[in-house]
């Protein structure tokens, strides 16, 4: 039920999509004769796409989530294994081509495939399955094994699940396939925007996580004073931090994160 109304209310929670059905209904009440309120309400909507997809409004949301992390150190040294939270290949293109398909947060996979030759022994879980609510259910975790073994990388220390649906299922799937054990260091790899949303989940169901983020978006804070060059780019990014910011709340009130907005320990 939980990812019903997550993809559902997803949908009217996403900035853009509310953004057109202002329009819409703005363009609705004139034809229907509300010439003042049609107009007041067409012009919010020109008004938000313009604000939202020109001006860096995208960037100040988005950017306390992406700098809420540092980069890893690696001079804490090797870890015992790492996670690597699917969302980085879509699925439904790879089984219709044949070939695994990279998705917007592609550098998960990437680094996925940096860590695994980077500490050859380490145990990696590469946790996706799929997101569709409509369209056809087809997992990611087959393709990301696909994609290490044509980079002549197998074995037992690769593990996929593709069950999850959510960050939460994430979580709790991850955690029960590898068995965590007291002082093992784990780390986890997701988009830098998403990471706050994992960490908070990961730290409710137990299972404490070193962060790892990829996908920054952004450049740093001087990105909170650059206008975007393409409306669709600002809407873009606008969606992406919305989405987050919006799972926080969700999480927190319902119990699958351990606090509001986790940050470092």
């Amino acid at each position: 039920m939980f990812f019903v109304l997550s993809k559902v209310l997803g949908f009217f929670a996403v900035p853009s999509n509310l953004f057109a059905l202002l329009a819409i209904a703005g363009i609705g009440l004139l034809s229907a004769g509300w010439r003042r309120l049609g107009l007041w309400v067409s012009a919010i909507s020109v008004v938000l796409i313009a604000l939202f997809g020109l001006s860096p409004a995208a960037n100040i949301l988005l950017l306390p989530l992406t700098e809420r992390f540092p980069a890893w150190d690696e001079r804490n040294g090797a870890p015992d294994g790492i996670i690597v939270l699917g969302g980085a290949i879509n699925p439904n293109i790879s089984a219709a081509r044949g070939i695994t398909e990279l998705d917007s947060a592609g550098e998960r996979a990437i680094a996925m495939l940096m860590l695994a030759h980077r500490f050859p022994t380490v145990r990696i879980v590469y946790s996706g399955g799929s997101a569709n609510l409509l369209s056809e259910a087809v997992s990611e975790a087959p393709y990301a094994k696909k994609l290490l073994e044509q980079l002549g990388m197998s074995g037992d220390r690769f593990l996929f699940e593709s069950a999850s649906r959510t960050t939460y299922e994430n979580a709790i799937y991850s955690r029960d396939l590898v068995q965590p054990k007291p002082g093992e260091r784990w780390l986890l790899v997701t988009s830098a925007s998403h990471m706050p949303r994992a960490i908070g989940t990961f730290r409710k169901v137990g299972f404490e996580v070193e962060a790892f983020p990829v996908d920054w978006r952004t450049s740093g804070w001087d990105d909170a004073l650059l206008p975007f060059r393409r409306v669709s780019a600002g809407l873009a990014r606008t969606d992406t931090a919305m989405r987050e910011w919006n799972g926080l709340v969700v999480y927190w009130l319902t119990g699958r994160s351990s606090e509001l907005f986790p940050g470092p320990r």
